[in-house]
């Protein structure tokens, strides 16, 4: 196998540092350093790759992996330990994937949490760390990325006294930092908020945080029924992944409760579709469902380095720009250091937020499809998800590359169904 590709020009200086640190005997300055750079480089996860030449060590920046440092094996093993040691992890157990944490009391200077994991492959010992947003960074709600009738949506959410308020996507879509700042427009001292969170990763002064802890039977079901029963207002669910739990949640929220919680599914429409195989009747979910939002985060074009050009005729069809159109440019990033050699710099979201009125819950009492109850929203005026990138490429936050990454594929199914 060929050994890992050198970084970027980009990352050179921060690569020199970490090779220069290689040759330091005690592995706790590698290892400390190499976590307060992914911090200072605004890496949300840092990978330790085997290879059979040793290690390659990646950081996950703006959504993109990158390389940063190839390491030798006899250096690797020392890093790997140093971290799992960091971690409270048994050293000694390889075979078995584990699971822990480095708390910020161990990073001088640094108020960051990090969860590891661990999991043997064909070539070694793997760990995976995600690094936990910084507790004391809130962005507000109109800095999310919702465009002006996408926030008039929310608002109008966020006044119901009581219902079921989803936020949809992948993983790594930003869902959870949605929710948290929807708990944070919530928080006023005449509501009573229960967060219940696997794990809490920001602490919100005023509300009542529960953080998930299986082993000693804490989970998401015995949580919830305990919060039921102490009088709750608002209650966020961090995610629904079972039956129980979406029961739970579905029933809390005909009965007086406002529930708020992610799930995973492609955009608005499938969320209805897989509370269904949760096992949560139609009627239930039209009674309980009071909107969906689904989002993804694209990369937003570097400001200090980027150009104007013109769509050719493809892409302005996929914008609705007229075939004639010479002069609506949009731009893209150029690669240069201050970019890591990307032409991107940060990331924004993107959103289609579906408020569930008299004709969608009348859909959904009827069983309608996935893509049929997709049609009526945009019908009543959602703004699809394909809209929104669409906005953002003419806006010149982000690219047309990025909104075919993102955007285009995964929704070419509903593209093909619905004119949005």
């Amino acid at each position: 196998m060929a050994p890992p590709p050198r970084p970027g020009v980009a990352n050179a200086a921060l690569s020199a540092e970490l090779e220069e640190l290689l040759g330091v005997v005690d592995p706790a300055v590698v290892g400390d350093m190499l976590l307060q750079r992914a911090f200072s480089c605004g890496a949300t996860d840092v990978h330790l790759d085997p290879v059979p030449a040793g290690m390659r060590i990646r950081f996950r920046m703006d959504g993109i992996l990158r390389d940063i440092l190839p390491v030798p094996a006899e250096k690797a093993v020392n890093i790997i330990t140093r971290i799992k040691v960091m971690a409270g992890m048994d050293i000694t157990e390889k075979r078995l994937p584990q699971d822990g944490r480095v708390s910020s009391t161990q990073l001088d200077g640094v108020d960051r949490d990090i969860r590891v994991g661990s999991l043997m492959t064909i070539h070694g010992e793997r760990l995976v760390m995600r690094v936990m947003p910084d507790p004391s960074s809130f962005s507000s709600m109109d800095t999310l990325g919702f465009y002006d009738d996408q926030m008039a949506q929310i608002n109008s959410l966020l006044k119901v006294p009581y219902g079921l308020i989803l936020v949809v996507g992948p993983v790594g879509a930003g869902k959870t930092t949605t929710l948290y700042n929807f708990v944070q427009a919530l928080n006023t001292p005449d509501r009573s908020i229960v967060t219940i969170e696997d794990p809490v990763e920001r602490r919100i002064p005023g509300a009542n945080q529960i953080e998930v802890d299986n082993k000693a039977g804490r989970t998401f079901h015995t949580a919830l029924r305990g919060v039921l029963r102490q009088d709750p207002n608002v209650m966020c669910i961090g995610e629904i992944r079972d039956a129980e739990t979406a029961k739970i949640a579905s029933r809390a929220a005909m009965t007086g409760v406002l529930v708020m919680s992610t799930l995973h599914a492609n955009d608005t429409a499938s969320a209805i579709d897989v509370l269904r195989q949760f096992g949560i009747p139609s009627l239930a979910i039209a009674d309980s469902l009071r909107g969906v939002i689904t989002q993804r985060l694209v990369r937003q074009i570097c400001t200090q380095s980027r150009k104007e050009v013109e769509p050719d005729a493809a892409d302005k069809a996929l914008l609705k720009i007229a075939p004639d159109d010479t002069t609506t440019k949009v731009s893209e990033g150029v690669p240069a250091n201050v970019n890591f050699q990307t032409g991107y710099s940060g990331r924004t979201a993107i959103f289609e937020t579906m408020v569930v009125g008299q004709s969608l819950k009348e859909a959904i009492h009827k069983d309608a499809a996935a893509y049929e109850i997709r049609e009526a929203s945009i019908r009543d005026g959602m703004v699809s998800l394909e809209e929104s990138a669409r906005r953002r490429v003419l806006d010149h936050t982000t690219s047309l590359e990025e909104m075919h990454r993102v955007i285009m594929d995964t929704t070419l199914d509903n593209s093909q169904k619905i004119p949005s």
